[in-house]
């Protein structure tokens, strides 16, 4: 399948009260695993809130600073819409970025019952839940707390990984990311000889969303990297190129999963 790695806002808005970072996962884990990644936030006056992008992904965030491991980690579902946090103190995570896809190897839980949701780690995993928050909590630096986390997964994958996909669900992926989410049911049917309505069934199924949603999420995520890897791209022109036939659709749709219109975030891109 071709890779597909999301993209999230701190990537390219810096803030002067946050540092967030993304590390590769070892090539065993790279096939189920598009990143890990810290966010240290420092309180500071100008308090920006810390931007939640839809991303096609099912994330496992751990709070390194929560005073309990009860409460220390949870599970963010496949999202469909932005979220914003605003943070009054210190804080500082630590997280698993699981393709959606892929996601129940791990998880051990469908997948569908966390869209838009955050579930506590520990309703998920019970008692290891709870012993592996502990564990990342106080693990000595960022390149322990990896060793941790990747030697976890493998343990999971060994344990969970007998679940397989559909194979037409793969291969419906594998279109979507190749024409960069702008797919029309139609022409998924034809490409993987499949019936709309089975298509349908069996993204509900498997990932809670219909192909149509998830192809949204892939085409605004792949316009935001056009925007961020193309030298001074008009929005006009990206928005033509990503199949939108006027301004104010495009707006619309950028909205909805950002929260701001494209020009606000892009203010150089007219």
């Amino acid at each position: 399948m071709i890779p597909f790695l999301p993209i999230q806002s701190p990537s390219f808005l810096h803030s002067n009260g946050s540092n967030y970072q993304e590390y590769t996962p070892n090539h065993a884990l790279s096939p189920y695993v598009a990143c890990y990644w810290s966010l240290d936030y420092h309180a500071s006056d100008t308090r920006e809130p810390h931007r939640i992008l839809p991303d096609g992904c099912v994330d496992i965030i751990v709070d390194l600073t929560a005073s309990s491991p009860s409460k220390g980690a949870f599970i963010t579902g496949l999202m469909t819409r932005f979220e914003t946090l605003n943070f009054t103190n210190e804080q500082h995570f630590f997280g698993i970025r699981l393709f959606a896809n892929h996601a129940q190897h791990f998880l051990h839980y469908p997948v569908q019952k966390f869209i838009d949701e955050h579930v506590y780690l520990e309703d998920v995993w019970g008692i290891a839940g709870l012993l592996f928050t502990e564990e990342i909590q106080e693990a000595r630096g960022i390149l322990d707390r990896l060793k941790m986390v990747e030697t976890k997964l493998i343990h999971l994958l060994r344990l969970w990984g007998n679940h397989r996909s559909p194979d037409i669900l793969q291969t419906s992926l594998h279109y979507i990311f190749s024409a960069h989410g702008m797919n029309s049911i139609q022409a998924l049917a034809q490409k993987v000889s499949f019936s709309e309505r089975t298509i349908r069934r069996v993204f509900r199924d498997e990932l809670g969303v219909s192909p149509k949603e998830f192809s949204r999420i892939i085409r605004f995520q792949s316009i935001l990297k056009e925007l961020l890897s193309v030298q001074n791209p008009s929005l006009m022109e990206v928005a033509l190129k990503y199949g939108y036939y006027d301004q104010a659709h495009f707006n619309n749709e950028f909205k909805q999963f950002y929260g701001l219109v494209p020009r606000i975030v892009f203010p150089t891109r007219m």
